[in-house]
């Protein structure tokens, strides 16, 4: 017998077959173990629940090696009058769950869900919309938290459950540096089980910035089935589970886009190598008969922003050669290209297998005109985490602690001239950022480029943060930063900079398409498809950068940036030099980051955290700075690189 439990029911909301596929690990390859974004925001949940048990210092943690000893103990437990229990199990027939936080009074219950997830006591209409039903960026916590009712009540209905979250409340703040860093997950320990808290009780931290919600009327819908999921009562949806988990066979649910398009459950050529299968593919290929030469065809999971994705797959039209220029609203501006029309031209382009990129060349030149050098390329590293590194700031509010800066002469010269990161524990960085890239940018009236909007959105926070500080300088500060960037959608005041930066991604989906990115507008797919594309950028880097007009503050002048296996060339990001790779097997085991290579997002935001370690030695400081160092200077050269595209190939 197997349970139905949190996780496995949380997964079965997104796609019934996925539990068939979840139950199968050493078979079935899972992109999600891989993704370093969810792997930070997983040790993040881990600390939070760390902080949130020193609310309940009486608490007993359920420490079992199995869910049937787990079980066992949580009912000895519970016959106390009054108990409080962190990871409580409770079964129900094949249901299982174990539960953040229980405390127990009597024959009242107070079931407390603890998620590193921002709440905001401002906002009216958190959890509900304006129709009245749950928003749906709260429906899997909901569903989650009622899931765990319905087990614990039918486990003892002589109690009265009463249910709650505890949230990181975005109106609280930190009142003491390194909070983040109070709660550690060793290398290779369990982030559940082995935290390791530096602190004993919430007198030491002053304020906590969690906050515990009283959310039983809308639990209490879901149980009874007045708030339901794709018209089913949780009742319905248990019952369809469990079923599933108990035959333990393919359950050959019908797909549906939204979860297709997002399936972890997909093999890699290194993950079939390794022998691990797909089950995205086995799910077409039983459920749609498609053979191993379908999954070659271009499919509508490959465009970008479609939105009537699962009308077509009810039709039976995956593929892009079944789609028909009615199936999109193709109007044109004359000027760029539409939503519609761009949509249209991924589809006629995959029919006709034609590789070369699309480029509404006059508006290209128009835009292209406006631009005035030197140009400026910027790229900002970020963090936003629940538990906030400093004093006086709020959760997930914004820390902006590197950026790199590239320059383009109009003689064709680059520089890599000026870079900054902060890597000090406990220091607040955001203002001593935008004071080191006021004077980067402040030596010319050069036109300054980002790609999408992060770059925009950073500066409008740290204005906020700016115009509520004592910064002697916050008002030169902040004009600099309304010169350079436009108001966001909640700007209370609304502004366009007389240089306001030139979104090349915006450049990307209204004047050019590639058909190598598949639809994607993501840089780090842009790039890889203009390398395939330009023979210039091919001959030009890969040569060492001794040999080229680009000067690096971080690589070596043997460096080569595009290199190339059995004639492809390799993504540059994984061609970066690894961390650690000239130390010993001693200074590796008392290694305090346990960090792999840092060439994504996901592990630039976990190298950030660790920087936050004091008592991190200076020898292993400098290696992850470096790194980061490295990864955030190629983000501005692969920007410089689409214009050196543009310039070179197009025009």
């Amino acid at each position: 017998m197997q349970f139905l439990t949190k996780s496995k029911f949380k997964l079965g909301m997104e796609c019934p077959n996925k539990l068939f596929y979840a139950s199968r690990k050493d078979e079935y390859a899972n992109q999600k173990m891989e993704d370093s974004f969810l792997e930070s925001l997983a040790k993040g949940g881990f600390q939070v629940e760390a902080l949130a048990r020193l609310h309940y210092p009486e608490g007993v943690f359920i420490d079992a090696e199995n869910n049937e000893k787990a079980w066992n103990k949580t009912k000895v437990l519970l016959q106390k009058d009054q108990v409080t229990l962190f990871e409580a199990a409770f079964k129900y027939g094949n249901l299982f769950v174990k539960s953040d936080i229980i405390v127990k009074d009597g024959n009242r219950i107070r079931l407390i869900e603890v998620k590193a997830k921002s709440y905001d006591p401002t906002d009216g209409e958190c959890f509900m919309s304006k129709r009245g039903g749950l928003k749906s960026k709260w429906v899997s916590y909901f569903f989650d938290l009622a899931f765990q009712k319905y087990v614990i009540q039918h486990s003892f209905p002589e109690f009265k459950v009463t249910a709650y979250l505890m949230l990181a409340d975005k109106s609280k703040c930190a009142t003491i540096n390194g909070l983040n860093q109070m709660f550690r997950i060793p290398n290779g320990g369990d982030p559940r089980r082995d935290v390791i808290s530096k602190i004993s009780n919430l007198d030491e931290i002053g304020e906590s910035v969690l906050t515990e919600i009283h959310v039983n009327g809308i639990v209490d819908d879901i149980v009874n089935g007045e708030i339901r999921y794709e018209d089913q009562t949780i009742s319905q949806l248990i019952e369809k589970f469990d079923s599933i988990i108990q035959k333990d066979e393919y359950p050959g649910f019908p797909p549906t886009f939204k979860a297709c398009k997002k399936c972890e459950f997909k093999a890699t050529t290194e993950d079939e190598s390794k022998g691990k299968r797909s089950g995205f593919k086995e799910c077409f290929k039983k459920q749609l008969k498609w053979s191993d030469n379908d999954f070659k065809r271009p499919t509508i999971f490959e465009i970008w922003n479609l939105r009537s994705g699962q009308e077509l797959m009810s039709d039976g039209r995956i593929f892009l050669d079944n789609l028909t220029e009615s199936d999109f609203s193709v109007q044109s501006n004359g000027y760029t290209l539409t939503a519609g029309e761009r949509q249209w031209l991924q589809v006629q382009k995959s029919s006709k297998n034609d590789p070369q990129p699309f480029v509404h060349y006059d508006s290209l030149k128009d835009e292209m005109d406006g631009w005035k050098y030197p140009y400026h390329f910027i790229d900002f590293e970020t963090s936003a985490v629940a538990l906030p590194y400093n004093i006086g700031s709020h959760p997930y509010e914004q820390v902006a602690f590197q950026f790199s800066h590239h320059i383009m002469k109009e003689n064709g010269s680059i520089e890599h001239k000026t870079q900054y990161i902060n890597n000090i524990p406990g220091e607040f960085p955001n203002f001593l950022f935008v004071r080191a890239l006021m004077e980067c940018l402040e030596q010319d009236e050069g036109s300054i480029f980002r790609y999408a909007n992060h770059e925009n959105s950073i500066l409008n926070v740290i204005k906020c943060q700016l115009e509520n500080s004592r910064e002697t300088d916050k008002d030169r500060l902040i004009n600099f930063i309304m010169s350079i960037t436009e108001s966001t959608k909640d700007s209370t005041n609304h502004w366009q900079g007389v240089r306001s930066m030139v979104d090349l991604k915006k450049v990307i989906v209204e004047l050019y398409y590639n058909p190598l990115t598949k639809g994607s507008n993501s840089l780090k797919y842009v790039l890889p498809s203009i390398l395939k594309t330009s023979d210039y950028l091919k001959r030009k880097y890969g040569k060492p950068i001794s040999e080229i007009n680009v000067t690096s503050l971080n690589l070596p002048s043997s460096h080569v940036w595009l290199k190339t296996e059995d004639g492809l060339v390799v993504n540059p990001y994984k061609s970066l030099p690894p961390l650690f790779e000239d130390w010993d097997i001693l200074e590796l085991e008392n290694n305090l980051s346990d960090l792999g290579n840092i060439a994504d997002g996901g592990a630039a935001l976990t190298a950030y955290s660790k920087l936050q370690f004091e008592d991190m030695s200076d020898k292993e400081r400098k290696e992850i700075t470096k790194a980061l160092l490295k990864y955030c200077e190629l983000d501005t050269l692969a920007m410089v690189m689409l214009v050196e595209h543009f310039k070179n190939d197009l025009s």
